[in-house]
């Protein structure tokens, strides 16, 4: 039977074209809430790192009710690095709303979210978003959208996709983009129109696939997915068949639905809905609950493979244990494997070494965020250099390469040529926008990218837009050139003093300022040459009965260059490490001993 009361959506787009703005919209207008409740912008980006970068991350649910239609939606991340946040939830639904920008048209990360549902078989409607833009073009935003559902070989009835024009921020909609009308009753009408009721079978045997987990304090693990067939009360006896392996008994003792941002506790659900329940602690992402009496296993997800490679350490520097609750291996491997439960995109290994463990993701951001949730829990660890993962095929050595748009103004446009071919980068496409801009798309190796957003930026003053997309395993490329100044490394411990400093930063660019606890080997900045260099930042002037002319004139230190987690990242080398605390992020050698660095460094260089 088709559930006529009940539609599932999933929302998809490329990062920042106002894919949560319009569900804010949506549950504002399906008054969700009250009318004199304070409602904050972004009301789905609930984590705190998501509303400080202003990007979503996590894939969330919530519903609304139109005309007696509940409409199940999940708002997902546009970000290609979240991708596998996207692959997963797709199973939940039936129909996608495609966001394209109206400016900007379909971007990289449009490209990959629309092959993955044209591939699940969805219908798309899409949805031309901030039409209110001054530099709004409506269609040329369509003319490009119709041709990438081309290009990815959508069929017929896929390629007749219906338009509806948006502005999320406004919360207006319509199907002329000059004729809006002041509220989102046409898209929620296009929603019943072409998004098919889920077909189920009601009476059949329960079976749900477990799409995402989350941990309450007070009701424990927490599993959601759409139930595919029969029904599911509260209290029942069910089969959890985790992936690849034998059922065994469980009892569910929570059922809940969505409504707005409140999942409400019911008695029982039926097939078609998208739901959490309770009691299963011990289920995972990709794993079935099914009937007890014929349980039969559903396909479990599947994602695309990781491509960038960090490791994740016990801190072992001087300053090790001082701020961190949290700093042993047992505690960092449980809290690693544990993210994996709720991340399919992940994968964490053990090394050789017991205190180190290798945590594969898609990009450097994805790995970043990790690091950042972590420190903000107490974790205190170490970290390396992002590495890309090479594969074997047919003998011969493959490595990740990307699919990359820059933009930049024309005064810029040489020093992204000279950027992108020391890093290996061909150029496939240039052009020059309207507004006198210049779009390059390259296609380079997964490894010239790895620190090579911050140089971007440097090189056009911060007006530089990168953008790209997982294009595949190719040869490997050969050397790549990334980083090409040296590292300002302390020569000892103690505190850094502004006579140090200032004879320091006229080798480079500092890192840190007056009155900061360093230790030997800790990098304090950038060498204005490719060699590392040991400075003695914590040198004194000494003090005699002799006056000079100036003498007392107040030394003068530049700014230092305050870096955030993701600078330290893109900054590291082969040979550092970085050091991730609750309260600081601190970047050091491998080695700390001065004399035994130089020692490996000749040793290196003569082998």
């Amino acid at each position: 039977m088709q559930r006529t009361d009940l539609r599932n959506i999933a929302i998809i787009a490329h990062v920042d074209h106002g894919k949560t703005t319009l569900v804010d919209a949506m549950l504002k207008q399906s008054r969700i809430f009250r009318e004199n409740q304070q409602v904050a912008e972004r009301v789905m980006d609930s984590n705190a790192i998501e509303r400080e970068r202003g990007i979503t991350i996590m894939a969330k649910n919530t519903a609304v009710e139109y005309n007696g239609v509940r409409i199940n939606i999940v708002d997902t991340p546009g970000h290609a690095d979240f991708g596998g946040e996207v692959e997963r939830v797709l199973n939940m639904v039936d129909g996608v709303l495609l966001l394209v920008d109206a400016v900007e048209g379909p971007m990289p990360q449009t490209k990959f979210v629309l092959r993955k549902a044209l591939e699940q078989g969805h219908r798309a409607i899409v949805v031309v978003n901030k039409v209110d833009r001054p530099s709004a073009r409506p269609n040329y935003a369509v003319n490009e959208t119709f041709d990438l559902f081309i290009d990815l070989g959508a069929t017929e009835e896929q390629a007749e996709f219906p338009i509806v024009y948006a502005s999320g921020m406004a919360g207006t909609a319509g199907h002329d983009p000059h004729a809006m009308q002041d509220s989102l009753i046409p898209l929620f009408e296009t929603i019943l129109q072409y998004v098919p009721a889920p077909d189920v079978d009601v009476n059949g045997p329960p079976q749900l696939l477990v799409t995402a987990t989350m941990y309450d304090d007070y009701k424990g693990k927490i599993i959601i997915g759409r139930l595919n067939s029969g029904t599911i009360r509260k209290g029942q006896a069910v089969a959890h068949i985790p992936a690849g392996k034998d059922p065994k008994s469980a009892k569910v003792v929570q059922v809940f639905t969505h409504y707005g941002m409140d999942r409400v506790e019911v008695e029982e659900i039926t097939a078609g809905d998208i739901v959490a329940m309770t009691g299963i602690n011990d289920a995972g992402i990709g794993d079935t609950i099914a009937d007890k009496d014929n349980p039969v296993a559903l396909p479990p997800i599947k994602v695309e493979e990781p491509t960038v490679q960090m490791t994740f350490g016990v801190n072992t520097s001087p300053f090790s244990g001082r701020e961190g609750k949290l700093v042993t291996s047992r505690k960092i491997r449980e809290r690693l494997y544990g993210e994996t439960e709720r991340d399919v995109a992940l994968k964490v290994e053990d090394t050789d070494n017991a205190d180190t463990f290798r945590v594969s993701g898609r990009g450097e951001l994805h790995l970043a965020i990790l690091i950042e949730n972590m420190r903000r829990e107490g974790y205190e660890f170490q970290v390396s250099k992002a590495e890309v993962i090479y594969k074997e095929i047919d003998g011969a050595r493959h490595e990740p390469y990307e699919l990359v748009e820059i933009e930049v103004d024309s005064d810029y446009q040489g020093s992204v040529v000279e950027l992108m071919g020391l890093r290996r980068g061909t150029m496939r496409d240039m052009s020059v926008s309207d507004s006198g801009s210049v779009q390059f798309v390259y296609h380079v190796p997964t490894r010239g990218l790895l620190g090579f957003r911050q140089q971007l930026l440097t090189a056009t003053r911060g007006t530089g837009i990168m953008n790209s997309l997982f294009a595949g395993y190719q040869p490997y490329a050969g050397d790549v050139q990334t980083r090409q100044f040296g590292s300002l490394i302390a020569w000892e411990q103690g505190v850094t003093s502004s006579y140090g400093l200032s004879s320091a930063q006229e080798r480079g660019q500092l890192f840190v300022g007056s009155g900061v606890d360093v230790y030997e080997g800790m990098i304090i900045g950038q060498h204005i040459r490719d060699e590392d260099l040991e400075v003695n930042a914590c040198k004194k002037k000494q003090l005699t009965n002799m006056r000079s002319s100036g003498a007392d004139d107040a030394l003068r230190l530049d700014v230092p260059r305050n870096m955030s987690l993701d600078d330290c990242i893109e900054y590291l080398a082969d040979d550092e490490l970085l050091e991730v605390t609750p309260l600081h992020f601190r970047l050091r050698k491998r080695i700390l001993n001065t004399d035994e660095r130089r020692r490996d460094r000749k040793w290196a260089k003569n082998r």
